[in-house]
């Protein structure tokens, strides 16, 4: 493997995250999508049970090193998924820190008032869908690794 593509993160793997219906105080969420970079391939966890986090932590191991967690907003996106790893599973495979896009964005183009600029690379709609939410921000972080800037 090249320098620049284990600088890029290409010795592991990016997973972009997004989760809809989420409730953080009930620890509850009505589902997620996750897309694994550079690969494309999808998860879709459509509740919140032991078994979907079993299989989304089954689904992980297909992957080489500990997946880097990537959403829109982590904040939201990463404290559900950790919650619930940690409520069925005891331990949370990303660890304890997620990357944010927007800031990934902003320090590309050098500007931290251009955080949401990014959004504009997007190929598959917006449409709170969270597979196809997690898709989209994959293609614009794709995007961005090839030089385009919005």
């Amino acid at each position: 493997m090249s320098q620049r593509d284990r600088a890029w993160g290409r010795s592991r793997c990016f997973i972009f995250v997004d989760c809809e219906g989420v409730n953080p105080v009930l620890q509850t969420m009505r589902e997620f999508g996750a897309v694994a970079w550079p690969s494309r391939v999808t998860f879709h966890g459509k509740d919140d049970t032991r078994h979907t986090f079993l299989a989304f932590r089954d689904w992980l191991t297909q992957f080489p090193g500990r997946p880097v967690f990537w959403s829109d907003n982590p904040a939201y996106d990463w404290q559900v998924i950790n919650i619930l790893f940690l409520k069925y599973q005891h331990e949370n495979p990303f660890g304890w820190s997620a990357r944010r896009i927007g800031d990934f964005y902003a320090g590309l183009v050098g500007d931290v008032n251009r955080q949401s600029d990014w959004k504009k690379l997007r190929i598959t709609d917006h449409d709170h869908n969270p597979v196809h939410d997690a898709l989209g921000n994959l293609e614009a972080f794709d995007r961005m690794m090839n030089g385009e800037r919005a």
